[in-house]
């Protein structure tokens, strides 16, 4: 891996009611080239864009959006708008049922609960224990959509609620299918925390007490992008497989016709 400092993309036009898009574009690959901006998009889920979000979406001609969310998830927020002659096609990478006590402590806990449940590093260690699940036991569904975009899923936006973990974690992926630098891949998950991409916390207690400030630091690493989190992946990656490249031809069963192709969609000459 090179040392030099990855270039991430310049900032994206901001949407109102679609959290964390971006074009992956511009991000270096460890021999030269760039992935082409255009081709790979990124962003939370779509159930709520405004009529000027939709329209700035059908703009961008793509071919296909993957949607990593349950049934759960579309119940809540719900499914993503129609956009004209574009592909939607949903890859639930975490079962409904995964999850689903937490995550409703997680909505209408009270201090004391949250405490015992995320405090004292919990809740971190709960983040890392999904990206290693996802990795291990979702390769079937990765390599599905790495050679839908080999054959002809190009343009291609993923989302998943927040956009930041089984999105991001799809997008690391293919990231590093087609050989894009370690170093860069990790700068455009952290873009996940800024502010105004962050995923809005949903509580039913809407107080001063249920949003107060310990309960914001608690909830923090569950809706936060934390390197810890990345790392655990690769982790899993190299101890399930032994390395990247046994990753790739192994788990995902990508031969070097379907990453080529890959790389001839996604990346600059």
């Amino acid at each position: 891996m090179t040392q030099q400092t990855p270039q991430v993309p310049q900032a994206q036009p901001e949407l109102t009611e679609v959290r964390n898009f971006r074009d992956v574009g511009g991000l270096p690959t460890v021999d030269g080239r760039r992935v082409r901006e255009g081709r790979l998009f990124r962003s939370g889920h779509l159930a709520h864009a405004t009529e000027s979000d939709a329209a700035f979406l059908a703009g961008l001609g793509l071919h296909t959006i993957f949607d990593f969310r349950n049934s759960s998830d579309i119940k809540l927020e719900g499914p993503d708008v129609t956009l004209p002659g574009v592909r939607n096609v949903n890859i639930p990478l975490t079962d409904p049922a995964d999850g689903a006590e937490f995550w409703a402590m997680v909505r209408d806990g009270e201090l004391e609960q949250l405490r015992s449940a995320l405090g004292d590093g919990k809740a971190a260690a709960r983040m890392a224990a999904t990206y290693r699940h996802i990795i291990t036991t979702r390769t079937e569904d990765h390599s599905r959509v790495l050679h839908a975009l080999a054959e002809d899923s190009v343009p291609a936006l993923m989302h998943c609620a927040a956009g930041k973990d089984r999105a991001g974690l799809s997008v690391a992926v293919t990231l590093l299918a087609v050989g894009v630098e370690r170093d860069a891949i990790e700068a455009d998950y952290l873009k996940s925390n800024d502010p105004h991409r962050r995923y809005k916390i949903r509580r039913s207690d809407n107080s001063a007490v249920g949003m107060s400030q310990e309960v914001m630091e608690l909830l923090s690493p569950l809706f936060g992008a934390h390197t810890d989190y990345l790392t655990a992946a690769y982790d899993a990656i190299h101890r399930t497989w032994g390395s990247t490249e046994k990753y790739l031809t192994d788990g995902l069963k990508l031969t070097p016709a379907v990453r080529e192709r890959l790389r001839d969609r996604l990346l600059t000459d």
